[in-house]
C-alpha cells in the first residue's frame, strides 16, 4: 500500500507543478488582478485556456495526494512530492545564479531527505488540538512573511506555508468523526493560498512564486508528521542526512527568495493591493 502512495504522491506532483507553470505562464500575462475587483479578476483568470489546464492539473493533482496520504506516512508522501520544484525549473526562462543555486540546493536537500526515510511504522492522525495550534501558528506566519518578504517571495512563501497548513489539516482529518471539522479550515488555508499564489505570478518568476511555495508546502508537513503524527526522527546516519536535508531546502528557499535583478515589485499590483 506504501508503494502505491508513492506513485500517487510523484504522479501529484508532477500534475500540481505542471499546473503551476501552466498558471504562471497565463497569470503572468493578464491584466494586473485586484482584491479589490475578485470577481473580475477570477473571471480574467477562467477565460484563459491554459490557466483552467494547468488548474484543473493541480486539482487532479490534489486528489491524487489525499489519496496517497490515505495509503503512506505525511513525510514519505512529502518527500516524493518535493522533487515536483524541478518540474517548474524545467521549460522556463533562463534561470538567474541564485536561482541556480537554490533549485541546486533545495534538490540537494530533498535528495537527503529522500535517503533519511526507512521503514516506516503506522502513525495516527495527531491530537486534534495539536493540528489546530499548527494551523492557526500557519496563518500567522504567512501573514508576516507576506509582508517582509519581496512581493513574489513573500506572496510565494504564504501560499507554501497556508498550503502546507491545509496539508497537515488534510491528514488530521482523514481519522474521520469529529476530525472532519478540519475540512472547512483546510480548505480556507488552500483558498487564501490559491489567491496569494495568483498575486505571486504576476510578481515575478515561476521559482520565486510557485518554486518558493514547493519548497514550504513540502518541507513543513514533513516537520509536522514527526510533531504531530508520531512520525520518529531516525537514529544514526539517516537522522543526521535529515537534519541536513531540512537545512539545505532552507538555504534554497533563501536563495530563491532573493529579489530579482530588474524586477519591478510592485508590477501587477493596483493601489488597493499595496499590501495584500
Amino acid at each position: 500500500m506504501i508503494a502505491l502512495g508513492l506513485v500517487l504522491a510523484v504522479a501529484s506532483a508532477a500534475a500540481i507543478n505542471g499546473g503551476y507553470a501552466l498558471q504562471h505562464s497565463a497569470a503572468s500575462a493578464l491584466p494586473p488582478l485586484s482584491l479589490r475587483r475578485p470577481v473580475h479578476s477570477l473571471l480574467a483568470l477562467f477565460r484563459n485556456r491554459w490557466w483552467i489546464v494547468g488548474f484543473v492539473g493541480g486539482i487532479v493533482g490534489w486528489a491524487m495526494y489525499v489519496a496517497a496520504l490515505a495509503l503512506a506516512p505525511l513525510s514519505l508522501v512529502q518527500a516524493a512530492a518535493a522533487g515536483g520544484i524541478a518540474v517548474l525549473a524545467i521549460g522556463g526562462a533562463r534561470l538567474t545564479a541564485a536561482e541556480r543555486v537554490g533549485v541546486t540546493v533545495a534538490l540537494c536537500g530533498l535528495a537527503l531527505l529522500g535517503l533519511s526515510l526507512g521503514s516506516h511504522p503506522p502513525t495516527g492522525h495527531g491530537a486534534a488540538s495539536s493540528v489546530a495550534v499548527w494551523m492557526i501558528v500557519s496563518v500567522a506566519a504567512a501573514a508576516l512573511v507576506a509582508r517582509v518578504l519581496p512581493r513574489a517571495a513573500g506572496l510565494g512563501t504564504a501560499a507554501g506555508i497556508l498550503y502546507a497548513a491545509g496539508d497537515v489539516g488534510t491528514k488530521g482529518a482523514l481519522g474521520g468523526g469529529a476530525r472532519l471539522l478540519f475540512v472547512p479550515a483546510l480548505l480556507a488555508c488552500h483558498g487564501v493560498a490559491f489567491v496569494c499564489m495568483q498575486l505571486a505570478f504576476q510578481r515575478g518568476g515561476r521559482l520565486a512564486s510557485a518554486g518558493l511555495a514547493v519548497l514550504w508546502t513540502n518541507a513543513l508537513p514533513i516537520v509536522a508528521g514527526m510533531l504531530l503524527f508520531g512520525e520518529v526522527l531516525p537514529g544514526g546516519w539517516p537522522g543526521a542526512a535529515r537534519i541536513a536535508a531540512f537545512a539545505l531546502v532552507v538555504v534554497g528557499a533563501v536563495a530563491l527568495s532573493r529579489r530579482e535583478p530588474g524586477a519591478d515589485l510592485s508590477g501587477g499590483l493596483t493601489p488597493g493591493d499595496a499590501r495584500t
